[in-house]
Parts: C-alpha cells; structure tokens; sequence
C-alpha cells in the first residue's frame, strides 16, 4: 500500500461524521475494572464504528491526596471494588468497548478529541519501582495543582507541596490512601511550571491468550504504553485480537516526560471524548500513534535493548509493508529521518517509539 492510500483510509476514518447521540461511559464501579487485562472482561459498551463517546478515566493514585482528588464518584470505586479483586497489576480502566465490525486480522483506530481534568490536582510518586530508587532510598509524593482558575486544561502545572511516603513499609498496594498532616506537607525547592500534556498511559485492546495479565506491562496490544503523545489531536492504531477489540482507557495524566524515570507521571483523573473506528482493511503488528504529521512506532522488551531494535523493526515493517519502501531504503531512511526515544523504562517491560514525520513524503 502506498504512503498516500494508507493515510487516506485513516484520514476518511477519523473524518467521519460524528454519531448522534453521543454515547457516554462514565467511571463507575459497574464499568471499571482495577489491575488487570482479560480478553473474557464482557463489554461495558457497545458501539458502532465511527461512535463518539465520552468516557471518564480515573487514577489509582487519587488517594495519595484524598482531599482534593477524591470525589464522591472516585470513592464509590474505592468502596465497592475489594482490595483482594485489584490484582495482579495497579491501573483502573474504564470499559472494554466493543466496535462493531472490528475483528483480528484488522485494526481498531482510536481517535481522541478532547480531554478535560476531573478535578485539578494530581499526583507524582516517586516509588520503589523508580530507575533511581536505589539512591534514594525512599518513596515520595509530589502533588502539583494546575495553573489558572476554570474549565478546561491550562498549559502548565506546579507542585502545591511534597511529602514522603509512610503510610506502608512500600507503595505496593494499589489504591492506598495517605493523608499527611499539614507539618509534613513541604514547599517545592524553587517556583517552577510544568508544561501540562494530558493523556492516557494506559490504552489498547483485548489482549491475545485466554489468560487475566496484569495491566503493568504494555505490549503489541498497547496497554500501559505510557506515551505522552497519546493525548487531544493524537489517534492510536491497535491491531484487534478479539472479535469487538475491547477497547479500555485508564491512567490518565497531567504530564509526563519521556522515560518516565521517577515510576509516575503527574497521575489524576481525566475526562475525554473519543472516536473509534474499526478499519478492516488495515493491519498493523502493534500500537502505532498518529499525531499531527508523524506515525509513531512502538516496542517493548525486558531491556532497553530489546525495545529499541523492536521499534527500530516496526518502523521498518511500516515502511516497507505499509509505505511501500524497499529493504534498504527503508534502513537508510531510519537512520536519516526517523527519531529513536525511550518511552519509560518503570512498567517492568520497558519501552521505545520510532517517530517519522510522513510529510517528507510530499
């Protein structure tokens, strides 16, 4: 397939007249689902493709500031989902939603619109799963407030205040809540704003394999990919293994850079408009972004190596079997055009994306 049919079967997709209504899912104890992935998880919604939805997504980090990122819908979750049932990963999800018409052997496109905070704090902890942990020997929370009165998103964020974490030996329960007192809260070091960059770390579909997996590691189904990109404007390709694609949403973030080397981004809740689309005629391998002009290719390993030469082999596979290119020239170009990064390295499988800009095309 050329460059410019495969953009005109994904540019006619994402350009589909929206539904009427709009569907809703919102964030509930009867449409969430806590730790884990499972290709069994019945549907919350089902809908047809091109349906518009707006869907809320909740962070598992809501009670490191209970006070100001606790509602009553964020404590309905908390109270009626066991500890026992929030295993054997950390992230909330919202879904699964089934497409109709998605079916393996193609791809369900992912498209978000607009993204709106739920509350306007959210949380950094730095935890023992951290690249760094090892020199600082403890665990401890940021909570950043964003910048500006009103609706909507502003373009920064700043820490409100830090303190460490001593509610457990470790922050290794999901949903622990930590109330410090107000001796224990301390001032950031110096004034500083942080660019907002809201998006989902945790998006994909069903995974492969009859099997419940924790929702910690991403993988060729997307999942925990944690790539800041995947916010408003961005569309995300999955290939669909399951009959529907079981598209869920969580992890929701404020902002995050890449690497994501402290364990968490500034973690809080998020509501978003979606569209999703079930295009047969397109297969891809694994997560492929589009955002503004660039596809984004992903891989994943248990070292940075291993990530790098998957992404590095993704990019190929989209240049050559999607793009048209020859072997070698697809090689070249990688080398040339393609920007190589490393998008976390603390999901236990780590993670790279190759970026093209398609617009050297023409």
């Amino acid at each position: 397939m050329a460059s410019r049919e495969l953009s005109a079967s994904v540019t006619a997709a994402v350009s589909a007249t929206p539904t009427d209504p709009i569907h809703t899912l919102p964030a509930t104890p009867d449409s969430c689902y806590w730790g884990y992935l499972d290709s069994a998880q019945p549907p919350a919604l089902s809908v047809e493709s091109g349906a518009v939805i707006d869907i809320e997504a909740i962070t598992h980090h809501s009670g490191d500031a209970p006070d100001l990122m606790m509602d009553e819908g964020v404590t309905a979750i908390w109270d009626a989902i066991d500890p026992a049932d929030r295993a054997p990963g950390v992230h909330i999800m919202t879904g699964p939603i089934d497409v109709v018409g998605a079916e393996p052997g193609g791809s369900l496109l992912v498209r978000i619109l607009d993204m709106q905070p739920r509350m306007k704090y959210g949380s950094n902890c730095a935890a023992n799963w951290g690249l760094l942990y090892d020199t600082f020997g403890k665990e401890r929370i940021t909570i950043y407030e964003l910048d500006g009165p009103g609706d909507g998103f502003p373009s920064t964020a700043s820490p409100a205040y830090g303190y460490d974490f001593t509610e457990r030996e470790l922050y290794d329960v999901p949903g622990v809540i930590s109330r410090p007192g107000d001796d224990e809260r301390a001032p950031f070091s110096v004034p500083v704003s942080v660019p907002v960059r809201p998006h989902f770390g945790v998006m994909g579909v069903a995974p492969p394999g009859g099997q419940r997996i924790s929702s910690i590691p991403p993988g060729v189904f997307g999942g925990n990919v944690d790539n800041w990109r995947l916010g408003p404007g961005a569309s995300m390709l999955y290939p669909v293994f399951r009959e529907g694609g079981g598209l869920y949403v969580g992890d929701p973030h404020f902002a995050q850079g890449d690497g994501e080397i402290c364990g968490t981004a500034i973690e809080a809740s998020i509501n978003a408009r979606i569209q999703v689309f079930a295009i047969p005629d397109i297969r891809v391998t694994s997560p492929v972004m589009l955002c503004d002009s660039s596809w984004i290719a992903h891989g994943f390993g248990d070292t940075l190596d291993e990530a790098m030469r998957m992404s590095a082999q993704q990019m190929l596979w989209l240049l050559t079997d999607r793009l048209g290119l020859t072997d070698d020239d697809a090689y070249s170009l990688s080398s040339v055009a393609v920007d190589f990064g490393v998008t976390q390295v603390v999901d236990g499988t780590v993670g790279c994306h190759a970026i093209l800009d398609t617009s050297i095309f023409g």
